[in-house]
């Protein structure tokens, strides 16, 4: 029993080290909050915790016998890395196909823009028209302006597209602009909460209680609605500086 422990403990040393070190710098890098929240990181990390923290190190103290051959031990051992390797794989290439890239400012609300988002036709043409906005595989999230563009043409072509399915502004970098150029907009978008649309009102209420608790006045038109998906996040501004000020989490209603 004493070595059945041993090869567990080991097993499971090496698995956090192996997790930490991927999902440790998928997080600093690109995933903190509110990234992780709104592209629902947590259902794909929480697989790889079930396959490489609990069924790999179990397994291996299930198949450890020290009255086994080493070759037969290492055999067993291997298949069952073998499969851990092939969730942390996985569930890092999901991480990084899904990373946030932009948290852009577009029309009257703040969206999560994934690099699953942008297509590889679209990153050509920023790359053309649109260099300094242009993501690469390095580039980090940052806070950016989508605007629809000027063009009477290139609008309707993209608010008609979105209506059947196309492609939206906030998933073409090459109209993208620096965040502090959308902040004469931003201003005529903010709402006091109570007119803030697409949430009950009961979740008003909850976020204008929590609003009050930490000092900001539930009454003055400082938020804006924040969608990743089907998560979403009422961002509250300060009306003077326009800077951000805290980010309140809602509860997905069924």
């Amino acid at each position: 029993m004493r070595f059945r422990f041993k090869a567990f403990g080991m097993h499971l040393l090496g698995s956090a080290c192996a997790l930490t070190l991927v999902l440790g710098a998928l997080y600093f890098g690109w995933y903190r909050w509110p990234g992780w929240y709104l592209s629902s990181a947590l259902h794909i990390v929480g697989i790889v915790l079930l396959v490489d923290l609990v069924l790999g190190p179990t397994l291996t103290f299930i198949v450890a016998n020290a009255s086994k051959s080493r070759r037969a031990l290492a055999r067993d051992i291997g298949m069952i890395v073998t499969v851990q390797l092939a969730a942390l794989i996985y569930g890092a290439h999901t991480l990084w196909s899904g990373r946030p890239l932009y948290y852009a400012f577009s029309v009257n609300c703040l969206e999560l823009v994934q690099a699953s988002d942008i297509d590889s036709d679209e990153l050509v043409l920023a790359h053309q028209q649109n260099p300094s906005f242009a993501p690469h595989w390095w580039s980090l999230p940052r806070w950016i302006w989508a605007p629809l563009p000027e063009s009477k043409e290139e609008r309707s072509k993209i608010v008609g597209g979105t209506l059947f399915g196309g492609k939206d502004v906030i998933e073409m970098p090459r109209y993208f602009k620096s965040w502090d150029q959308g902040l004469p907009d931003l201003r005529q978008q903010l709402r006091p909460i109570k007119d803030l649309i697409y949430l009950s009102r009961q979740e008003r209420n909850e976020v204008a209680t929590h609003m009050s608790q930490q000092g900001y006045p539930p009454d003055a038109r400082n938020v804006l609605i924040m969608w990743g998906g089907s998560r979403r996040l009422v961002a509250v501004f300060d009306p003077t500086t326009l800077r951000l000020k805290a980010l309140f989490e809602l509860e997905l209603k069924s």
